[in-house]
């Protein structure tokens, strides 16, 4: 074993330290790049909201027909899910709700549920760049809420 410094990346993840202010950065901007590749979501337009507002996902959306099944087997749902789930539990905890929403529907998954898992992927082409930050002070929880009315 020998010393190699400090770790910059760790599974994917990118490191940065700010030794004088006492605050540590996560980001997962390259393995966002790559899930955003995978999907082909990466030449499209950048997402403002990780859900679009009046959307309502059942059970009821999901293919019906041997037909509708075969032509939604090929759409990688659950993939896209875990792929996304790495990043909530790791550096983007604000879309863990809307990835919660989404993750119950795999098993029947109908365009409408794909939809959805394509915006919360367009939201993380817009934010890739963002840091969970961690800094000296004393804990504190802050929530913020997108409210459209």
């Amino acid at each position: 074993m020998k010393d190699m410094g400090e770790a910059s990346y760790i599974l994917d993840i990118k490191i940065y330290r700010d030794r004088s202010r006492r605050m540590l950065g996560l980001t997962q901007s390259s393995y966002t790049e790559k899930v955003l590749k995978r999907f082909k979501i990466d030449n499209a337009k950048c997402g403002f909201l990780p859900m679009r507002h009046g959307i309502k996902l059942s059970k009821k959306q999901s293919p019906k027909t041997n037909e509708e099944l075969k032509t939604r087997s090929d759409i990688p749902y659950a993939l896209a899910v875990g792929s996304i789930q790495y990043v909530v539990r790791c550096t983007k905890p604000d879309i863990a709700y809307t990835l919660s929403m989404k993750s119950i529907y795999q098993a029947c998954t109908g365009e409408a549920h794909w939809s959805a898992v394509k915006t919360i992927l367009k939201y993380l082409k817009r934010t890739k760049n963002m840091f969970l930050i961690y800094d000296g002070r004393e804990l504190t929880l802050e929530g913020y809420s997108y409210v459209i009315f």
